[in-house]
C-alpha cells in the first residue's frame, strides 16, 4: 500500500491519501482523543505525541499537530499507523451516525429557496476545492443575510481560512445569491 502525503495551506496539518474510500459520502472531524472514541483509526493516530486533530474525509485523512511537533518525526509514525490500520481492514468508525452541523431552522418558502441555492453552491463549488486542501466546509444556517459555516479538518485554524471565507466563498455566494450579505465561521 502506498499512502501519498500532501501539504495543506495550514502548516500544522498534513493530508494523507491512501488511494481508497475511507468514508462513503461524508466526513468526520475529531478535535480531541475523547471526541474520537467512535473511531479506532482516529484513536490510534491520537496515540502519537503532538497530534491534536484528526479529520477523516471520503478519501483522505488530515492530521494536525502542535506547533512544537516536527513533521520529520511525526510523518513516518502516522504513515505506519495508517498503513497498519488499513491493511488489517480495521473499521474507520464504529457508529456511522453523522454529526449534524446544520441547525434545525424552519425557513419560510422564500428563505428555503435561498438556503437550497447556498447549499448547492457549497456542495458543487466550495467543498471539492476545500477537500483538495485537506479540509471541509459545511453549511450551518442562513440568518438575516448571513451564511454561517463550520470549518473542519485543515481549514480549522488555517491562517488563510479568513481570506478563503471572505475573498472566496463570500464573494461567490454574494454574486450568485444577492440575498447573502455576509459569511461567518461558527467556532469549533
Amino acid at each position: 500500500m502506498y499512502i501519498q502525503t500532501e501539504q495543506t495551506p495550514n502548516p500544522l496539518t498534513l493530508k494523507f491519501i491512501p488511494g481508497l474510500i475511507l468514508l462513503m459520502g461524508h466526513s468526520v472531524d475529531f478535535e480531541s482523543q475523547e471526541a474520537a472514541k467512535n473511531s479506532p483509526l482516529a484513536l490510534r493516530l491520537f496515540e502519537i505525541d503532538s497530534v491534536t486533530r484528526i479529520f477523516i474525509g471520503e478519501e483522505f485523512v488530515s492530521v494536525t499537530k502542535t506547533e512544537e511537533g516536527s513533521w520529520d518525526v511525526l510523518k513516518p509514525q502516522i504513515l505506519s499507523a495508517l498503513m497498519d490500520h488499513l491493511l488489517a481492514q480495521r473499521p474507520i468508525l464504529l457508529d456511522t451516525t453523522e454529526e449534524c452541523v446544520e441547525e434545525d431552522i424552519d425557513y419560510t418558502d422564500e428563505e428555503q429557496k435561498i438556503v437550497d441555492q447556498i447549499k448547492e453552491l457549497i456542495e458543487t463549488r466550495v467543498r471539492p476545492a476545500v477537500a483538495m486542501d485537506g479540509g471541509d466546509i459545511v453549511f450551518a444556517k442562513f440568518q438575516n443575510g448571513t451564511v454561517f459555516l463550520k470549518l473542519r479538518g485543515a481549514c480549522s485554524g488555517c491562517p488563510s481560512s479568513s481570506a478563503t471565507l471572505k475573498s472566496g466563498i463570500e464573494n461567490m455566494l454574494r454574486y450568485y445569491v444577492p440575498e447573502v450579505l455576509d459569511v461567518q465561521q461558527i467556532p469549533t
